[in-house]
């Protein structure tokens, strides 16, 4: 039996960035169900860096991790992840609304024919965003596993959680072969699947609802679209970017109910997202070169989740990213674990209102049988050192 202070189910984005911040301090053990990780919603996302994305709570945190996705510090990677594109919110009538903190200008009809040519007389106007930039989300999220190995932190793939127990201020979590780890911490970064591993360790699930998104990349009789700014509905039925010198990358910003599971695109969103893109531009499409979808979790009230379960001791909750995870990850790891840690968090995230985003805000949801706690415990204690036990 392996023993560690903390166990991290999930090894997308949300796990990898968490375990990066706590590897140094605390024995830590990532497992993920699949055979890599960041299989699902990490490896599929289109990955924009976007203010304006997610009300004003998401954009304290995206604000936060600018400095960091532009620059990392030389001990994380040795380039930064951002490429500035822009973004025009195009409409047809009325600008959208965003957060005061966004830079942006208006872009009338003349200007909008030379930053897209081609594109229909119905649209009119733009809002457009000067510090929307493609994210690098695979370098990101490679950057934290090395970051969590080289602290000393283990991954495990193929290493299904089944359930968990928790007795004598441990867990033991049971995986798919039958073997067993032991932690004081739980950390539930499981991501469409977290309500389904949060019923697995005994706790009541938040209401963490997948959404698929479909994206299509389409070939075009038209050349020149790589350096294209991010083109997107001010009322949020489409949006596409240029991904190489004749081709897109398009998604009708569909959010479909789903399971948890291995998402695939369906032929009637595609054919929606073709429809909505010839709605807006003239640009002759040769073929469909390739389609995915990917699954984007949200909590009931669309933000995410970070903070000790209401009911269950040394249950923690990384969840309900939606398509915010990736942006927002330098300072959401930041924030998490110094709520993990029971620390004060570092000073680039302190003026960020933890309490905002704690489980404890979905109130008690009354204790499962065998249960009974009125009020959320306190963090465990931990055994130090980085090094892995049980190797």
């Amino acid at each position: 039996m392996a023993e560690f202070d903390v166990i991290i189910a999930g090894g997308g984005i949300a796990g990898a960035s968490l375990g990066a911040e706590i590897a140094a301090r605390r024995r830590t053990l990532i497992i993920e169900a699949e055979a890599q990780c960041g299989y699902h919603a990490t490896g599929r996302s289109a990955a924009f860096y976007l203010e304006s994305y997610g009300g004003p709570e998401v954009a304290k945190l995206t604000l936060a991790s600018h400095d960091f996705l532009a620059a990392p510090p030389s001990d994380f990677s040795d380039q930064g992840f951002l490429r500035v594109r822009g973004d025009l919110h195009v409409t047809r009538d009325v600008l959208p609304e965003v957060p005061p903190t966004v830079e942006t200008r208006i872009v009338e009809r003349e200007e909008l024919e030379r930053l897209i040519p081609g594109i229909r007389r119905q649209w009119r106007r733009a809002l457009f965003e000067l510090g929307c930039a493609d994210i690098d989300a695979a370098g990101l999220h490679a950057a934290y596993l090395r970051r969590f190995r080289r602290f000393g932190g283990a991954v495990e793939t193929g290493a299904r959680l089944i359930r968990a127990e928790r007795r004598d201020g441990r867990w033991t979590v049971t995986l798919e072969d039958g073997s067993t780890r032991t932690a004081a911490i739980l950390v539930n970064a499981a991501g469409a699947w977290a309500d389904d591993v949060a019923k697995a360790c005994g706790a009541s699930p938040l209401g963490v609802a997948p959404k698929r998104r479909t994206m299509v990349q389409l070939r075009l009789g038209r050349s020149g679209l790589k350096q294209l700014p991010l083109v997107d509905s001010a009322e949020g039925t489409f949006y596409f970017k240029g991904e190489t010198d004749n081709s897109i990358w398009l998604s009708p910003h569909d959010e479909i109910p789903s399971e948890p599971c291995d998402a695939a695109p369906e032929e009637i969103d595609i054919a929606i997202a073709i429809d909505r893109f010839q709605e807006v531009v003239d640009w002759p499409i040769e073929r469909v070169e390739r389609s995915w979808a990917g699954l984007r979790s949200f909590a009931p009230d669309r933000l995410p989740v970070f903070g000790f379960d209401a009911e269950i001791s040394g249950f923690f909750w990384c969840a309900g990213q939606g398509g915010f995870g990736i942006q927002t990850s330098p300072a959401a790891a930041k924030l998490a674990a110094a709520l993990l840690l029971d620390e004060e968090p570092d000073a680039w995230v302190a003026h960020i209102e933890a309490a905002v985003f704690s489980p404890l805000r979905f109130g008690l949801r009354g204790p499962p049988v065998g249960e009974a706690s009125e009020t959320p415990p306190p963090p465990p204690t931990f055994q130090q050192g980085n090094g892995r036990v049980g190797d």
